[in-house]
C-alpha cells in the first residue's frame, strides 16, 4: 500500500530485538503500564537466559521499521539492546529466506 505523502510502499516486517540481559522488575512494571508497547507490535518472549522482544512493525524499510521498535526503549531506561534478529520465520515472512540465507548451526548460536 503506498505511504502517506511518500513515493514509496509500507509492508510488515518481522524481527527480533534480543536484550543484553533479562528486565528488571522496574523495567518490566514501566512496560506492563506503557501505551505504546501495548499496541501489539512488540511483545516480550523469556526463558532462562533468553530475552527478548518479537517485533512487528509496518514501515518502507527494514531499517525504518527497526528504528521505530528502537525508539520505544526511550520509555525504558536501562534497557539495551544486544542484537537485532531475523529468525526463519521472519526471513521468509520479509521475503530475505534463499538458500544463501541459513540460520546458524545451535553450537554457533548460543555463543552469538
Amino acid at each position: 500500500m503506498p505511504s502517506q505523502g511518500n513515493t514509496g510502499t509500507v509492508r510488515d516486517w518481522h524481527f527480533n530485538l534480543v536484550l543484553d540481559a533479562p528486565l528488571t522488575e522496574e523495567q518490566s512494571d514501566a512496560l506492563d503500564y506503557s501505551d505504546r508497547s501495548n499496541d501489539g507490535r512488540i511483545g516480550l518472549a523469556e526463558a532462562p537466559g533468553y530475552s527478548r522482544f518479537i517485533c512487528a512493525f509496518t514501515a518502507e524499510t527494514l531499517t525504518d521499521a527497526v528504528a521505530e521498535a528502537l525508539s520505544f526503549f526511550d520509555d525504558l531506561p536501562g534497557v539495551l539492546i544486544r542484537s537485532v534478529e531475523l529468525d526463519e520465520i521472519a526471513l521468509a515472512h520479509n521475503g530475505m529466506a534463499t538458500a544463501a540465507v541459513v540460520p546458524a548451526p545451535p553450537e554457533l548460536a548460543d555463543t552469538v
